[in-house]
């Protein structure tokens, strides 16, 4: 598993169905970037003889693990089960981490849909609405769209004790490669109305609106952006925000929580999460899924049954996790607590996935490298998004 706020969650509730079933449990936690290549190899043994019981599935992989058959099907399982169903889930996510091709691979685990957190009291601020009206003539308020968050974020980012230097960027950004500038960029790609592919699965990407959003997340990266984010993951951004340097922040929906946290950050009680400005974000998830090669399947499904069990799950979500059961985000004592996931649940709903398909990391390096090399300034965005079109209509099933 990888080193979450969701993974911490289920190892601190771990006890309770140790307890409960007599089964010792290890979790396995890893950097994301080494665990494909640590899976794949378990993967691929024969029935019965890998080491893992019981995996998680992030969506980047599913067409691969699927269409490689690496996966048990668990419609027997779930047909059979009192715990848990598909229809548990909000729709999206069942659809991206729970089955492909109409058949059942994956339960869903958390969701990481993307969104925009913001500091409110910046937003609200007197002085600062009052330049922003002087400057624009307009009123100081939430964007609509890409084009007008990135004049926000200019407008935003200051120097605000007269140094010299800038103090507060209007956001913080993550241009890491491969995935955590692919990421980010897919908001502005999917809120400017474009796509990766077509219905058809035509590449589309290099089309007017791609290229408006290769254009506006440079603008954003060069002009509202701390000097170093080009090179920034996702620590590095949480960072930033935490600790008060900047305006803005699209990231993973249940960063939010973390802001709230005082052990972590400087920000507390100051920060808001709405919609991708234009209304359609990245979404991602993880699934539990048992491998082919599971030692122990019935064991692995008996602490899926568990762990994703209504009243587990709310536990977790209470926690500060992400959920995916429709009735965790609408149970009232989650909502008591965390009242923006009910704008949460919409996120969620709306998001648009990855595609499912079997090379999706080479279709996250292909935008990795083509979107730092615009960044570096050595291509345009015409330049990088025809190179990628091109390379991704080569990736297709």
């Amino acid at each position: 598993m990888e080193g979450v706020p969701d993974t911490e969650f289920v190892q601190k509730l771990l006890p309770q169905f140790e307890e409960q079933s007599g089964m010792k449990v290890n979790i396995e936690v890893l950097n994301y970037a080494l665990m494909h290549e640590k899976l794949v190899p378990q993967l691929t043994a024969a029935p019965g003889s890998g080491s893992y019981d019981l995996i998680v599935v992030d969506n980047y992989w599913v067409g691969e693990f699927v269409n490689a058959g690496w996966l048990m099907e668990l419609d027997d399982r779930l047909a059979a089960s009192q715990a848990i169903s598909l229809d548990d889930y909000l729709p999206s996510m069942a659809n991206m981490v729970g089955q492909l091709n109409g058949k059942a691979y994956m339960i869903p685990f958390y969701n990481y849909a993307m969104a925009m957190i913001y500091r409110d009291d910046l937003l609200n601020d007197p002085a600062l609405q009052a330049e922003y009206k002087e400057q624009t003539g307009k009123v100081l308020a939430l964007p609509a769209s890409i084009p007008e968050y990135v004049e926000l974020a200019k407008f935003m980012t200051r120097d605000t004790n007269g140094d010299g230097e800038i103090d507060v960027y209007g956001s913080s950004m993550m241009g890491l490669r491969p995935d955590p500038t692919t990421m980010e960029w897919l908001n502005f790609l999917y809120s400017s109305g474009g796509l990766l592919y077509d219905e058809s699965w035509n590449t589309v990407v290099n089309n007017e609106a791609g290229i408006q959003a290769l254009t506006l997340y440079v603008d954003l990266m060069k002009k509202a952006a701390p000097s170093g984010a080009p090179a920034y993951g996702f620590d590095e951004a949480f960072s930033v925000m935490a600790q008060g340097k900047a305006f803005s922040y699209i990231t993973f929906n249940w960063m939010l929580p973390q802001l709230e946290d005082p052990e972590k950050s400087q920000v507390v009680g100051k920060t808001k999460v709405v919609r991708v400005p234009g209304g359609k974000g990245l979404l991602g998830g993880w699934g539990w899924a048992i491998p082919v090669s599971s030692p122990n399947p019935d064991a692995a499904w008996a602490f899926i049954e568990w762990v994703e069990s209504f009243p587990i799950a709310k536990e977790r979500a209470l926690l500060g996790g992400a959920p995916a059961r429709i009735d965790v985000f609408r149970d009232a004592e989650v909502l008591a607590k965390y009242p923006h996931y009910s704008e949460v649940e919409q996120i969620v709903g709306e998001a648009i996935p990855f595609p499912i398909m079997s090379r999706s990391p080479q279709v996250v390096e292909v935008l990795g490298r083509v979107i730092s090399e615009t960044v570096a300034g050595s291509k345009t965005p015409e330049e990088a998004l025809n190179e990628a079109a091109e390379e991704l209509a080569t990736l297709i099933d």
